[in-house]
C-alpha cells in the first residue's frame, strides 16, 4: 500500500459519469439554438466552478445568444437526465472501499455546488466514504487555483504534500499540483494537454487501474 495520509477526489467525470451527460445536453442545447459546434467552449469549462464556468461560457456565446437564455435551456435538459442516480465510474467503488479499509481519510473537492454534490454522492451511494466535502461555492477562486485542494487538506488536518489527489480534468490537475499534492489524472472526455503533461503527474486509464497500482505498492 502506498504511504499516503489522505486522498482527495474530484467528483464529476472521475467518481460519477456526469460529464458525458453534461456534454450531451450541451450539444443538444447548441443544436436547439442552431449555434454550431461549440464543443471547445464546453471543454474549457471542465473543472471550473459556477462563476468561472459561466464567464467562459459567456465569452464563447458572445454575439450568438444571451448566456442566461442558453444556461436555462441547458439546465432544463440536464435536470431531465440527472433526476435519477448517476452512474458510478468504473473502479470507483472498489477503490474507495480499499482506501476506507486502510483507514485513509477521504475528501471530495468538486467545482459543483456543495448541496448538489452532496445529493449526487448520496444518490450514488458514495457519500459515506468521505469525511470532508468542499464544493465550488465554498471557495473564492475556482480550479485551476489550488484553493479548493488546500481547503480540503486543511479540513482533513493533513499537510497538502501528504495528500494524493485524483482528477480527470486539466484544470483540476493544475489545482492539485499547485497545492503541492501527488496527483493522478484519470481523463474522461478530454485527454491531458501537452502543457499539463509537463507537470509530471501520473496519468492512468481508470480508477480500476489506480486500485491495482495501490495494492501492488
Amino acid at each position: 500500500m502506498m504511504r499516503i495520509e489522505a486522498c482527495i477526489f474530484d467528483m464529476d467525470g472521475l467518481l460519477l459519469d456526469t460529464e458525458r451527460l453534461a456534454y450531451e445536453t450541451f450539444l443538444a442545447t447548441c443544436e436547439h439554438f442552431r449555434l454550431g459546434d461549440l464543443s471547445e467552449v464546453f471543454k474549457a469549462c471542465l473543472g471550473t466552478n459556477l462563476v468561472l464556468g459561466r464567464s467562459i461560457l459567456a465569452k464563447g456565446l458572445a454575439g450568438l445568444i444571451e448566456v442566461e437564455v442558453f444556461i436555462e435551456e441547458w439546465r432544463q435538459r440536464e435536470l431531465e437526465i440527472m433526476s435519477v442516480p448517476l452512474p458510478v465510474k468504473e473502479g470507483a467503488l472498489d477503490l474507495l472501499t480499499e482506501l476506507k479499509e486502510q483507514s485513509i481519510p477521504l475528501a471530495v473537492a468538486t467545482s459543483s455546488l456543495t448541496e448538489k454534490a452532496h445529493k449526487k454522492l448520496s444518490d450514488a451511494g458514495l457519500i459515506d466514504f468521505f469525511s470532508v466535502l468542499v464544493g465550488g461555492d465554498q471557495v473564492s477562486n475556482s480550479k485551476p487555483d489550488p484553493e479548493i485542494y488546500l481547503m480540503a487538506a486543511d479540513r482533513l488536518q493533513v499537510q497538502p504534500e501528504n495528500c494524493m489527489a485524483f482528477e480527470d480534468s486539466d484544470n483540476g490537475v493544475k489545482s492539485a499540483v499547485g497545492a503541492g499534492m501527488t496527483v493522478i489524472q484519470v481523463p474522461d472526455l478530454v485527454e491531458p494537454s501537452h502543457d499539463v503533461l509537463k507537470l509530471g503527474h501520473r496519468v492512468m486509464g481508470s480508477l480500476k487501474e489506480v486500485r491495482s497500482m495501490i495494492l501492488m505498492a
